[in-house]
């Protein structure tokens, strides 16, 4: 596959890119994920609004961009350069696409049209205590309109209005919306600093309305849309990473020269070009085949989410290291990429999960059975 950006699409990312770099300084970071939200208000409303970003994978007939998975990732990807907090992942594809691919017609009208607008936020609460992703893991209950159930990591779910919860009934999973004032949200004192993760506890809570489409699918496929935008995320991260470490290799010197020119530190530089390479061309081959072909959707998910979680754990762990001394402070901005490395790797399923299902696509399975 050759594949090439559109006119359109170096617009975006050109325009994604000046955004995040001119709104993802270190300090307003960091000043962001210390504030009650967890991200700057004014920012989202930017890149929401005015942008458009919020509306990417909403179809135009409800208020979107109406655009595909190629072009959400190169959004993510240049977001992921910065860090930048905000609950696009959560409002803007898991939330969004599940209310997308199963509610009903004016479920959709109502509420995709302030989620694509940034108007309003939405969560998508899946997880129960056994911590198991996707349709598997629901083992919340609605009996008479009611859900009854904990749901963990969730994101975003302090700024969300709406929760979109997946829930049991005779055995089949439906996703349901929960009021915001009917739940109970506690934060998770989490490892990554830039994602809020949630518990969110539904005890007898009414739902406000019940959605008619195939519950189990649209949440799969909503949480493998996520796993490609958080695969060009990562990347993006992970390219960042690779670029502020040999800044610092051409600027640090050690016995009279520059630490870049030691033959050590351009090995551990080349490793980590050939990785972001890799995961790059990863992405946008996921993206591609799953926009063209949407079976291919789950397989490719994890290909991307395998690469881009091993290219970022490598790149954050050679940033802090190649930094030295620095790179150990809380003041540096290692420790945050580092952060978002180890929380990323175990979202919507670790490495293992997603070979797992790799393998059973390939048919290894069933090679070592025999």
């Amino acid at each position: 596959m050759q594949f090439e950006f559109t006119e359109e699409q170096r617009l975006i990312q050109n325009m994604a890119g000046e955004f995040f770099r001119d709104r993802g300084s270190s300090e307003g970071l960091r000043a962001a994920v210390e504030s009650e939200r967890g991200y700057d208000a004014d920012t989202w409303r930017q890149m929401a609004q005015q942008l458009g970003f919020a509306g990417l994978l909403v179809s135009d007939a409800y208020g979107g961009q109406g655009l595909g998975l190629v072009e959400a990732a190169i959004v993510y990807e240049q977001m992921g350069r910065t860090l930048l907090p905000s609950p696009i992942l959560g409002t803007s594809v898991l939330a969004a696409s599940a209310i997308q691919l199963a509610g009903s017609e004016t479920q959709k009208r109502d509420w995709l049209p302030q989620l694509a607008g940034g108007n309003r936020c939405a969560a998508l609460a899946v997880c129960g205590q056994g911590g198991a992703r996707g349709s598997v893991g629901v083992d919340a209950v609605l009996e008479d309109g009611r859900v009854h159930g904990t749901y963990r990591f969730v994101l975003d779910a302090q700024s969300a209005e709406l929760i979109v919860a997946a829930a049991r009934r005779d055995g089949e999973v439906v996703l349901v919306a929960l009021p915001r004032d009917g739940v109970v949200v506690e934060r998770h004192t989490s490892l990554d600093l830039t994602r809020p993760h949630h518990t969110v506890r539904a005890q007898g809570v009414e739902a406000l309305w019940e959605m008619p489409g195939n519950g189990a699918q649209a949440l799969d496929a909503a949480i493998h849309r996520a796993c490609i935008v958080l695969a060009a995320e990562q990347t993006g991260a992970a390219a960042q990473a690779l670029d502020r470490t040999v800044a610092y290799a051409r600027e640090r010197e050690q016995f009279g020269r520059a630490i870049g020119s030691f033959q050590a530190v351009k090995h551990r530089l080349a490793d980590m070009m050939i990785q972001v390479e890799a995961a790059i061309s990863a992405v946008y081959f996921a993206a591609c085949s799953a926009e063209e072909d949407a079976a291919t959707l789950p397989q490719m998910a994890s290909l991307a989410k395998v690469q881009a979680t091993e290219t970022l754990t490598f790149c954050a762990a050679n940033m802090v290291q190649l930094h030295g001394g620095i790179g150990f402070t809380w003041e540096h901005d290692a420790h945050l990429f580092f952060k978002r490395a180890r929380a990323s790797a175990t979202l919507f399923g670790n490495i293992a999960e997603h070979q797992e299902r790799l393998a059973v696509h390939m048919g290894l399975d069933a090679e070592c059975a025999a």
